[in-house]
């Protein structure tokens, strides 16, 4: 049983295994797309993930952890200044994991692992992120509701109410009517 067991092998040692995690997380972070099969991507966005957050921390400490995995110094100075910035008003899901095809050869499902686009800056404290579209509607109502408001007639009760009080009364009246 895999009880609580969160890593897939993919048939290769461990050592071969984070060297291709390594790569493909450097290869994410550098060209901001990768395509690879479906259960590779969900471990490389998992990894890309701890990263960019390592990246947002930008203390000494977080860069030594992700130097541990991201190659390359360009990538490093990339995912500490370009990256952290973009996601600097994101609290995680920095990663995008999208289902494209099945390879030919071996049939194995592919997929696109891509970073997100760029969200709004972040806000200083004590600034309220703004109300999602549906709050904001409530708050002003359009025309058109303003219009309806004023020829809208008062609501009726419901017609099936009334046909099933009919059917219960007559009900009654029979069983009442064979019971004499």
């Amino acid at each position: 049983m895999r009880h609580r067991v969160n890593t897939r092998k993919f048939g290769r040692t461990s050592a071969h295994r984070m060297s291709m995690f390594r790569n493909m997380v450097s290869s994410l972070l550098e060209h901001e797309k990768i395509e690879t099969t479906h259960e590779k991507a969900r471990e490389v966005g998992r990894l890309a993930e701890r990263m960019i957050s390592l990246g947002k921390r930008g203390d000494l400490h977080a860069r030594r952890q992700a130097l541990r995995v991201v190659r390359g110094r360009e990538v490093q100075a990339k995912l500490f200044g370009e990256l952290a910035e973009r996601f600097a008003g994101r609290n995680g899901g920095y990663t995008r994991v999208l289902r494209t095809r099945r390879r030919h050869g071996d049939a194995a499902e592919m997929s696109i692992v891509a970073l997100l686009e760029p969200t709004a800056p972040a806000k200083e404290k004590g600034e309220k992120a703004p109300r999602k579209k549906a709050a904001a509607a409530k708050k002003a109502p359009s025309e058109k509701a303003k219009k309806a408001d004023k020829t809208e007639k008062p609501a009726r009760k419901k017609a099936g109410t009334k046909k099933a009080a009919a059917k219960k009364g007559a009900r009654k009246k029979k069983s009442s009517r064979s019971e004499d």
